[in-house]
C-alpha cells in the first residue's frame, strides 16, 4: 500500500456534499511532469515575445468564454459567494492579459562602459513550481502562473487538496487556447507529498508559495539546500487604524468586509481594529448595525456576502480563539445545519497580547483595541510578527503619510481597504513573506539577469 493518499475528496463547504474525487500526484509523477515541463519550456523560451503574448491573450480570451463555469466551480469547491467567484474568474483573465503585455515590454538595458558595449538580458529561469492555497484558488494561482509564462517559463501548479477543480480546468483551457503541451500542468496532491516533491526536485528553478508562515519557513529551508529561489506570501494580522478625526460612519461601514470578505480567510484581513480611545465606544456603536447587516448564507445566491468556512477543521480552529466567555462586543448571524458556518464576531476588552489579538485566526473574527495617540497607534500596529497589509482612516493628510511610512507593512490603504491590484506590487514585511508579486516588476521576478560585455577595441 502507498504511504501517501492516492486521491482527495472535494467537499462543498456550504452543504458538506462530496462533489469530486481527484487523484493525487505521486512523487514519481512529479518527476515525469518536471521532465515534460522542461522540454516544453525550451521551445517556449525560444518563442518570440510577440508570439508568447499572442498565445497568452488567446488563453485570456478562452478563460473569458468560461467565466461563469469557473465561477460556479469556485462556489462549489470553496464556498465563495457567487459574486466574489465571478470577480475571481475575471481576475485570472485580467492577469493573463496584463502579463501578455509584459512579455513584449520585458527588456534589458544598455549600460555605458569604456571600450565597449554592455547589455543585459532577462533570461527565463526554467520550470516554476507554484503551490497555491485554498482561500483564493483561482486568482492566487494566476498571480504566479501568468507572469511566469509570459517571461518564458513553464509552470507546475499544485493546488490545495480541498480546491483543485478550477486549477484543473484552467490547465484544460490553456491547451484549448493553444499553449504547448506540458508548459502548464496541474499536479493535485497533499503538500507533504506532492508539494514536497516539487520543492525538492532539482529541475524546478523556483518555488512560489502562498500559505501559512509555518509551512513557508519549511519550504524556504528546503529550497536553501539547492539555493533555489523562492517567493513567499504568508500570514497576516493586519491593522485597521481609526483616528478620532476620521469619517467614523464611513470607516464603520467599510470595516465589516475588511475582515469578513471570504469569511475572514484572507491573509490581508484587517482583523485588528485599532480605534482612538476618545471615539472607541462611538465607533463600536456605529459598527454593530453594519456587522449585523452582512448577508450570510447560500453562496449561490447573488445577495450573499459571506459564505461558509472551508472545512470543519478550519471552523474548529476559529472556535478555539473565541471561548464561550470571550468578551464579544458584536455577533452576527450564521445558518444552522449542514455546512461549515461561523458568525461574524467582534471581540473587545482583550489584552493586547491575547492570542486572538496577535495570531492569525483566518476566520470572521476581529479584535478591537483602543489607542491613545498617533505614536501609540503605530506601536500597536507594529506589535506583530506580520506585516502584510493595513488601513488607516484620517482626514489629516500629513498624519496619513507619517503613519503610512511608520507602519511596517507591504500594502497600506488610506481611507480604504483595497490591498490587491494586479497593476501594483504585493508582498509583506517580516513573517508575512519574501519577495513581491503583481505589478510592473512581476515578470522580472521569474528571470535571471545576464550581463554581456562586447569589446569595441581594435
Amino acid at each position: 500500500m502507498p504511504d501517501h493518499p492516492t486521491e482527495h475528496r472535494v467537499l462543498n463547504p456550504a452543504t458538506e456534499e462530496l462533489i469530486a474525487t481527484v487523484p493525487a500526484t505521486a512523487p514519481e509523477e512529479v518527476d515525469a511532469a518536471v521532465r515534460r515541463a522542461a522540454r516544453a519550456q525550451t521551445g517556449w523560451a525560444a518563442t518570440s515575445a510577440a508570439d508568447r503574448a499572442r498565445l497568452l491573450r488567446r488563453f485570456a480570451a478562452t478563460v473569458d468564454q468560461h467565466l461563469e463555469e469557473l465561477a460556479q466551480s469556485e462556489v462549489r469547491e470553496a464556498g465563495h459567494p457567487v459574486g466574489n467567484a465571478r470577480w475571481e474568474a475575471g481576475n485570472v483573465r485580467d492577469l493573463l492579459e496584463y502579463a501578455a503585455g509584459g512579455a513584449e515590454r520585458l527588456s534589458g538595458a544598455q549600460i555605458p562602459v569604456p571600450a565597449g558595449l554592455d547589455v543585459t538580458f532577462h533570461e527565463p529561469l526554467g520550470v516554476i513550481g507554484v503551490i497555491a492555497p485554498w482561500n483564493f484558488p483561482m486568482p492566487i494561482a494566476g498571480w504566479a502562473t501568468a507572469p511566469a509564462l509570459a517571461a518564458g517559463n513553464a509552470v507546475l501548479l499544485k493546488p490545495a487538496e480541498t480546491t483543485p477543480l478550477t486549477a484543473l480546468r484552467l490547465a484544460e483551457l490553456a491547451l484549448e487556447a493553444g499553449l504547448p503541451e506540458g508548459l502548464f500542468q496541474v499536479l493535485p496532491g497533499a503538500g507533504p507529498v506532492t508539494g514536497a516533491a516539487l520543492v525538492d526536485h532539482p529541475g524546478v528553478a523556483k518555488i512560489v508559495f502562498t500559505g501559512s508562515t509555518a509551512v513557508g519557513k519549511r519550504i524556504m529551508a528546503r529550497c536553501a539546500d539547492q539555493v533555489k529561489r523562492v517567493t513567499l506570501e504568508l500570514g497576516g494580522k493586519s491593522p485597521n487604524i481609526v483616528f478620532a478625526d476620521a469619517d467614523l460612519e464611513k470607516a464603520a461601514q467599510a470595516a465589516p468586509m475588511s475582515f469578513l470578505d471570504n469569511t475572514g480567510q484572507d491573509c490581508c484581513a484587517r482583523s485588528r481594529i485599532l480605534v482612538q480611545r476618545t471615539v472607541h465606544d462611538r465607533f463600536l456603536e456605529l459598527l454593530e448595525p453594519h456587522i449585523k447587516a452582512v448577508t450570510v448564507g447560500d453562496p449561490t445566491d447573488p445577495a450573499t456576502q459571506m459564505g461558509p468556512l472551508i472545512s470543519a477543521a478550519q471552523r474548529d480552529r476559529v472556535r478555539s480563539y473565541v471561548p464561550e466567555d470571550a468578551p464579544a462586543a458584536i455577533r452576527g448571524s450564521a445558518p444552522t445545519g449542514k455546512g461549515f458556518w461561523y458568525p461574524a464576531t467582534v471581540l473587545a476588552g482583550l489584552p493586547e497580547d491575547d492570542a486572538a489579538a496577535t495570531e492569525e485566526i483566518f476566520g470572521p473574527v476581529a479584535v478591537v483595541l483602543p489607542f491613545e495617540d498617533e505614536a501609540d497607534a503605530v506601536r500597536l500596529a507594529n506589535a506583530t510578527r506580520y506585516g502584510l497589509a493595513g488601513s488607516l482612516w484620517t482626514r489629516d493628510v500629513g498624519r496619513a503619510l507619517r503613519v503610512s511610512r511608520a507602519v511596517a507593512a507591504g500594502n497600506l490603504s488610506v481611507n480604504s481597504h483595497s490591498a490587491v491590484r494586479y497593476w501594483t506590487p504585493f508582498g509583506g514585511f517580516g513573517e508575512s513573506g519574501l519577495g513581491r508579486e503583481l505589478g510592473p516588476g512581476a515578470l522580472a521576478a521569474f528571470t535571471e539577469t545576464k550581463n554581456v560585455f562586447i569589446s569595441t577595441e581594435e
